[in-house]
């Protein structure tokens, strides 16, 4: 299509769009630039996301959905109304619109709700004007031929009957000049409604939606730091939301809020969300204050303390708190020598010999610490993932040595964090002995484990036993002390010397 032809169409549109009213009402005027605020959910994986879904955006590809209001100006007269709002959400649930006035919400009625998507493009403005006269422009070496005639097709191209009686087939990408936009067509989604008010004049108004297409999550940067002894560190934590917005909308200057937890929505279109309450239970007083937490319903709600700007197809970071300094944490490493498939319920007893002797080599690597005030920590922690990195002495710059997903997690919870597995510290499991009496209905089994230290300094590995032959079992002679994490687990702590080897056997003794 001809630039010429092209501008013609813009002309067309911006000139049927401006003309636009309703027959027998008043259009409703904005006075106003419109307030909006969000509330964002997300219903990700903490982790789940891949940066692709935001790098090359595609709609409905994130997995989160929002509450949108917004709050506009409207001169309305009495009687009836068409109230018409653009620039909302390409991804809108229209089941879940709702508007009120602010000033006169008793005197003013909704009597009629659209919402109008026939958005206007080249293909809908040529079917327009089948059968119908257009202009055409044709680029015929340095110049450019324009004639008349009637549009016959669209399809493969463009099918004209020119005014002496012939057929011409154009490209599609001839210029087409249209005498002007065809009705039911506009430029971008809309929202439109019959409104009867009794009171006339200057309305604040609301409307609220939710829409999909939109999402956040938490990002967690970890300063790893050792401590006095082997097992002992500190850690510097820092947090951030990242919001992706694939709505179809952009929303600027918003009042911003985040829902973390399980919030559970029903299989069809659910119905409008209650309007979130605008009690500030942690009002802020400067310009550049971040979130304020609080707990809501069954939830936590975070509040930003300032706007902010969500562009269409962008993906935004902002601080959620302050980094926590220094925060009090403990190195495990684990050795859990069964395979992950002789872990969960029997139906009866396991006397197979072979069962469950396979052997795994690696010792894992845990950070553990609690978020509680007393370690620099204590706010609700949004489901997320967790990257931690530790500074090289050589060059002062920050090495990533793993990272791992957290749930939601309260104040004053525990947080273990897998790193990945130790390269000099390695275990082996085997069956020393194993007997079974079917008579008596007992078994015996014995295990050994050995841990090699090839490190230059000892270190403290927990030997995490699953007893899964059967749920009745007593441990009749062991090496080391245990304790009892649940009905079918024990550890056994193990202290290593530099370059040394440690062994553990127990004897377990089963019946039924």
């Amino acid at each position: 299509m001809s630039a010429t032809a092209s501008a013609s169409i813009k002309t067309a549109v911006a000139a049927a769009l401006a003309a636009i009213s309703a027959s027998g009402a008043n259009v409703a005027g904005q006075a106003a630039a419109p307030a909006t605020a969000l509330t964002i959910y997300s219903n990700a994986a903490p982790g789940s996301i891949s940066p692709d879904a935001y790098r090359s955006p595609g709609r409905g590809a994130v997995p989160g959905y929002a509450v949108v209001r917004q709050e506009r100006d409207l001169d309305l007269t009495k009687g009836r109304n068409a109230v018409r709002f653009t620039d909302v959400a390409a991804l809108i649930d229209p089941t879940t619109v709702a508007f009120e006035s602010m000033t006169d919400a008793k005197g003013t009625t909704v009597l009629e709700q659209n919402y109008q998507f026939d958005l206007v493009s080249t293909d809908k403005l040529l079917q327009k004007y089948v059968d119908r006269p257009i202009a055409v422009d044709q680029i015929r070496g340095q110049s450019t031929e324009s004639f008349n005639g009637t549009l016959l097709s669209t399809q493969g191209g463009i099918v004209l009957r020119r005014d002496d009686g012939t057929v011409q087939i154009l490209p599609h990408n001839a210029g087409v000049r249209l005498p002007a936009l065809p009705g039911g067509l506009i430029t971008r989604p809309t929202l439109v409604w019959d409104v009867a008010a009794q009171r006339p004049g200057t309305h604040r108004s609301r409307v609220s939606y939710q829409t999909q297409g939109i999402t956040w999550w938490a990002d967690y940067n970890v300063v790893y730091a050792e401590g006095a002894n082997a097992n002992a560190c500190r850690l510097d934590v820092g947090a951030w939301v990242s919001i992706v917005n694939q709505s179809g909308a952009s929303y600027s200057d918003s009042r911003l809020k985040l829902v973390a937890g399980d919030v559970h929505r029903a299989p069809a279109a659910a119905a409008p969300a209650s309007r979130m309450s605008e009690n500030r239970a942690a009002k802020v007083a400067q310009e550049i204050d971040g979130f304020a937490e609080k707990s809501f319903f069954e939830y936590h709600l975070y509040t930003l303390g300032r706007t902010t700007t969500l562009p269409d197809n962008s993906t935004k970071q902002i601080e959620l708190f302050p980094a926590a300094r220094r925060v009090p944490c403990e190195k495990l490493l684990v050795y859990y020598g069964a395979p992950g498939g002789y872990r969960g319920f029997l139906s009866s007893p396991a006397t197979d010999r072979n069962y469950g002797v396979v052997s795994n080599r690696k010792v894992d690597v845990y950070l553990q610490f609690k978020n509680a005030e007393n370690n620099n920590m204590g706010m609700p922690l949004p489901a997320g993932r967790v990257r931690v990195s530790k500074q090289d002495p050589a060059d002062q710059t920050l090495e990533f040595i793993g990272e791992d997903i957290i749930d939601h997690t309260p104040r004053n919870e525990n947080l273990l964090l897998k790193l990945g597995s130790a390269f000099d510290v390695v275990g082996e499991r085997r069956q020393v002995d194993f007997k079974v009496d079917t008579t008596r209905k007992t078994m015996t089994e014995e295990i050994e484990v050995k841990l090699r230290n090839q490190k230059k300094e000892r270190v403290e590995v927990m030997v995490k036993e699953n007893l899964y032959r059967w749920i009745n079992w007593n441990i009749t002679q062991r090496s080391h002390e245990y304790r009892k994490d649940d009905s079918r687990t024990v550890v056994f702590p193990v202290t290593i010397a530099p370059g040394a080897e440690a062994t553990v056997r127990y004897t377990v003794h089963y019946t039924w």
